[in-house]
């Protein structure tokens, strides 16, 4: 019988490994997962601690410069503007707002050029950048430079400090040049950011009240949806909304929210963008009804604890209101005004400003006249101010931390904007006397917290093969997790996926069907739970059976809960052996042996002097006493250099094999083991040139080395099979290039004191797939005693059933249901094979047809251009078309013509990817089940087949006779994920249902103090010089062109 193993000389290597003869002298012990996840926990919290720290200075800092700081109107002042730094006129001389500024490369700040002695200044191109407000807020935070350079010194893990001001500038430390998009504009906003809005409001309720009568056509309608947009992304997770449309009469947005309010998560924001652009206008405006029902829906709300329990706002969008509306608020809101009330006035008429005003005074909100485009961002902005106002006045600074993200508007560059992070802010408040009453908010201060650096504090090591530590918000959403995937690829490009920051604890960690883990979590307890698993490698080909114990409990001054996981079997134990540090360190320095650079030995971010060491660099100058002031893991040190000195053997052998030409078959490219310290040996018997697996474990090779988040895939399925016994697999990524292919066989080492066993390492060869094949046709040739006739095909298939060997090539790889339909089926129904289902939560499919209550508009591979270009076409083309530039007086036109542009500059709808659930299938064989034959009748002939497991290997050889076609019987089976359809009322219920979550500790909804009688009046339009130059240019041009025209 064809037994691979034999080809090689792996058991004699196994035979020489040296861990069976080391288990006397090791000691056991096993892992304490609730004590250990109360340490990590622990260790986060410092950390996070001295986040919090950092930016209480800053406040401090922030509002005593304010105090001191008396405003003044004519002051003039030169600061670094990130954009026109180290630029120059035509005459070398620096340009105003410019100046010098130097910039090197910083390893902490991902080799992004900074100046880490200074802060700068950004501006959005929508605010002039020499407004006396900017100049006298940029002149008072000057004062934060030294708490930014200080708060690092303390700090030296700090990343990016910062302050978002109220009037649109953002103070960065270190200082950078910020880069522009391709029209020179920058679109940032610190307003707009969610640690901006969330450390300026509490929770909060909206009804957002749109109307849609017959007057608001054309601009106005636009403007409109401009306006509801904007205030959609001024809300987040903690915050719930409806959107109510008014005429003749009243319509939700979505019918199924009818009546309620439903969480304003990233999915559910998008969902109403996508409605409200359908928008049409008709009829005659009656504000009355709409206004009643939004007050019921708050007050309902209100009474049955659901929403937000804090502030609730009506926010009412119109060009005019005419119906006696004052009994509403008598019935609904007076006196107490527990419901503020905001209204836009849209459009230029001012005939219902003074009716318009009254609603938002009367109501303890604000009052703003939108008329251009251009407007609504600014005038957006007011209400957050007016709600900030209790917590300004009672001098409540509130620390929020913000859900994952990926701030890839802030910076320009690939390894930023891959970088999920979370952020800590405070507000900062003016402590003058004389302005109290008016609750005045400067802004908010911060900084990032890269959630990757968060996650070491977990090391990989301590949780065993399969173990991890996760992340969660108080709203049960993941914010780290190793299995999140919050990347997808569109053509040769990764785009973060529209709901990379909303997907749920219970969408990842399914098999919490009760969502008894979520629960617990999201309540901020502590406790243990036991699940039965299905876990997946090779993104989801292959599927392992995993007792899981998780274990959890609360990051204390957080809304965050951590998560942690020991597998039976594998997690259980630790065993600690001690070597000398000479004798280790000698065969650590072997030029066969790599440490995992992702894992934190040594900490080389601390101290500059050590940021480009790598981590066995850092581990050697450590150990050899030339950097002593290195912190390391001495924990991870010892069993390092155990390691080194028990596999130290296996290079010597390695390396006498490829001495000896008889020694090594030819094809056998490398030989490699790992161990739980993430400690690995490569031996390379051939060149690169002539390798068929050139990628196999080099760095880029993420799944096949030790990382953060996993052990290599190898390891990980060598652990799952019987120690000593060889798996075979031909993995995911080599299995489309025909030209060459690879196998990896590869078996478990374990160490056992007493009853109790460990998983210490896994070893294994890596091989061209033409050396099996060989020596597979020499084996059955001679054990089947025929030629293997076109009549018969044989094939050679592993534990899912993915072809190894085959005499037709492009079979290789390929799941054997693809193949043969029929006999996998068959293989099946006799139960060799068993069909193991499995889910995936943050799929995404392509687009379908046009389904108002699924699709999103983020989903648009157009749409990254379209949010690069929105603030040009919106703020700037439609600015100066409200100026009636060039003979475009009639601007309704041009927003009724708006769609047909979109629509021809967007894919098409089949294109375009969308998240989703998918369901798909894995197959495992049944061990217990050696051999098999059975006849299938397919029609006018018969197929018959024969199976045989290969021993001590987790092979089958099949032989099929092959000249018996039953695809039409029998279609092929395949591995394809399906998308999971929902009905209409399934997915209604998905979309509105509230799952259980834990609200923010603080709310400032009301303070006696406030003046409510600030209620809002003309809007102000902060316009930069470039644009009042090219507004003025054009202006002229067009004037020139009508007089030539009317001469």
């Amino acid at each position: 019988m064809f037994q691979p193993e034999n080809s090689f000389a792996f058991r004699k290597a196994l035979e020489r490994e040296k861990y069976k003869d080391i288990e006397p002298t090791v000691k056991m012990e096993e892992v304490d997962g609730e004590e250990l996840v109360k340490k990590f926990a622990e260790e986060m919290e410092g950390m996070l601690g001295r986040k919090m720290k950092s930016v209480k200075r800053l406040a401090e800092a922030a509002e005593d410069a304010d105090l001191y700081h008396e405003f003044n109107a004519t002051l003039e002042f030169d600061y670094y503007n990130s954009m026109l730094i180290n630029s120059v006129d035509k005459d070398g001389n620096s340009i105003e707002l410019g100046g010098e500024f130097p910039l090197e490369e910083n390893e902490h700040f991902n080799k992004l050029q900074v100046n880490t002695l200074q802060s700068d200044i950004q501006v959005p191109t929508n605010v002039y950048n020499k407004d006396p407000g900017i100049l006298n807020g940029v002149y008072m935070s000057e004062a934060l430079n030294d708490v930014f350079v200080d708060n690092f010194q303390k700090d030296p893990t700090l990343t990016w400090q910062y302050f978002g001001s109220a009037t649109g500038f953002f103070r960065l430390y270190p200082g950078i040049a910020w880069t522009p998009d391709e029209n020179g504009v920058v679109t940032f906003d610190c307003r707009n950011r969610n640690w901006y809005i969330q450390a300026a409001t509490s929770p909060k309720d909206i009804i957002i009240v749109v109307d849609v009568s017959g007057s608001m056509k054309g601009l106005r309608l636009t403007i409109a949806k401009h306006t509801i947009n904007t205030i959609l992304d001024t809300l987040g997770e903690n915050d719930f909304v409806n959107v109510i449309a008014y005429s003749d009469y009243v319509q939700y947005v979505e019918p199924c929210f009818k009546g309620t309010l439903v969480q304003a998560d990233l999915d559910n924001r998008e969902h109403f963008k996508l409605l409200v652009e359908e928008l049409q206008v008709k009829g005659e405006g009656k504000v009355k009804k709409a206004m009643k029902e939004s007050f019921k829906i708050l007050n309902e709300a209100a009474s049955l604890g659901q929403g937000s329990l804090c502030n609730q706002a009506i926010m009412l969008i119109t060009d005019g209101a005419m119906e006696d509306y004052e009994e509403v608020f008598q019935e609904f809101n007076w006196p107490e005004r527990r419901v503020r009330v905001f209204t836009y006035l849209i459009g230029r008429e001012v005939t219902f400003a003074d009716t318009v005003k009254w609603i938002a005074c009367n109501n303890k909100g604000y009052y703003t006249h939108v008329s251009t485009l251009a407007d609504v961002q600014e005038n957006v902005m007011e209400y957050l101010h007016v709600l900030s106002r209790p917590m300004v006045i009672n001098h409540d600074h509130d620390i929020i931390w913000t859900e994952a993200y990926m701030d890839s508007a802030l910076f320009n560059t690939q390894a930023q904007s891959l970088l999920l992070m979370t952020s800590v802010a405070m507000p900062v408040f003016s402590k003058k006397k004389e302005t109290l009453s008016h609750g005045i908010l400067l802004g908010v201060v911060g900084t990032d917290v890269p959630l990757r650096e968060l996650m070491r504090l977990a090391p990989r090591y301590k949780l065993g093969v399969h173990g991890y530590a996760f992340l969660n918000t108080n709203n049960g959403y993941i914010l780290a997790h190793p299995a999140l995937r919050p990347l997808y690829k569109e053509g040769k490009k990764l785009k973060p996926k529209p709901n990379y920051n909303s997907v749920d604890l219970a969408e990842v960690e399914w098999e919490d069907t009760d969502e008894t883990l979520r629960t617990a979590m999201v309540k901020g307890e502590t406790g243990t739970l036991s699940l039965d698993v299905r876990a997946t490698v090779e993104k989801g080909r292959r599927v392992m059976f995993l007792k899981n114990d998780y274990f959890y409990t609360t990051i204390n001054e957080t809304p965050f809960s951590l998560g942690m996981v020991l597998t039976r079997g594998h997690g259980e134990y630790i065993f600690i052996g001690n070597v000398s540090v000479r004798e280790g360190l000698n065969d650590l320095m072997q030029p066969d042996v790599s440490i995992a650079n992702e894992w934190t030995y040594c900490e080389t971010d601390i101290d500059p002097h050590h940021r480009k060491l790598t981590q066995l660099q850092a581990v050697f100058r450590y150990l050899t006493g030339k950097e002593p002031d290195l912190e390391c893991d001495e924990e991870l040190l010892r069993q390092t250099l155990f390691d080194a000195v028990v596999t130290a053997p296996m290079e010597a052998y390695w390396t006498a094999l490829m001495l000896n030409p008889s020694g090594m078959d030819e094809g056998v490219e490398t030989a490699f083991l790992g161990t739980r310290s993430g400690l690995m040996r490569v031996t390379r018997y051939v060149g690169i040139e002539k390798r068929v697996a050139k990628k196999f474990l080099s760095p880029s090779d993420k799944e096949n080395i030790f990382t953060m988040d996993h052990f290599p895939v190898w390891y990980r399925r060598a652990a799952e099979y019987p120690a000593g016994k060889f798996l075979y697999y031909i993995p995911k990524e080599d299995t489309r290039d025909t030209s060459g292919r690879m196998v990896i066989a590869t078996t478990a080492v374990t160490v056992t004191v007493g009853k109790k066993t460990a998983v210490a390492g896994a070893i294994g060869v890596q091989m061209a797939q033409d050396l099996l094949e060989t020596r597979f046709w020499a084996t059955a040739k001679q054990s089947l005693s025929l030629s293997l006739s076109q009549d018969l095909a044989c094939y050679l298939i592993d534990s899912n059933a993915f072809i190894i060997i085959s005499k037709e090539k492009s079979h290789v790889g390929r799941f054997f249901g693809e193949v043969d339909g029929s006999v996998m089926a068959r293989l099946i129904k006799m139960g060799m094979f068993k069909r193991v289902s499995l889910y995936d939560y943050q799929a995404m499919c392509k687009m379908g047809g046009h389904s108002a209550s699924s699709a999103r508009p983020l989903l648009s591979p157009f749409y990254g251009l379209a949010a690069a270009l929105k603030w040009f076409l919106t703020n700037f083309l439609l600015f100066l078309l409200e100026f009636n530039i060039c003979g475009l007086w009639h601007s309704d036109r041009f927003a009724e013509a708006k769609p047909g542009f979109k629509a021809s500059a967007q894919k098409k709808k089949g294109d375009i990817l969308q998240p989703c659930d998918t369901e798909y299938p894995s197959f495992v064989y049944e061990p217990s089940i050696k051999e098999t034959n059975s006849l299938i009748k397919c029609g006018r002939c018969q197929k018959m087949f024969v199976t045989q497991a290969v021993p001590d290997s987790n092979l089958l050889m099949l032989v099929v006779q092959a000249d018996c076609d039953c695809s039409r019987q029998y279609p092929a089976i395949t591995m394809e994920p399906k998308e999971v359809k929902y009905n209409a009322s399934v997915k209604c219920d998905r979309m509105k249902s509230q799952k259980v979550r834990r609200r923010p500790e603080s709310c400032h909804a009301y303070h006696p103090q406030e003046n409510a009688k600030e209620c809002g009046g003309a809007s102000q339009i902060y316009l930069s010089v470039s644009l009042f130059l090219t507004c003025l240019t054009a202006s002229f041009t067009c004037l020139k062109a009508s007089t030539l025209v009317f001469r």
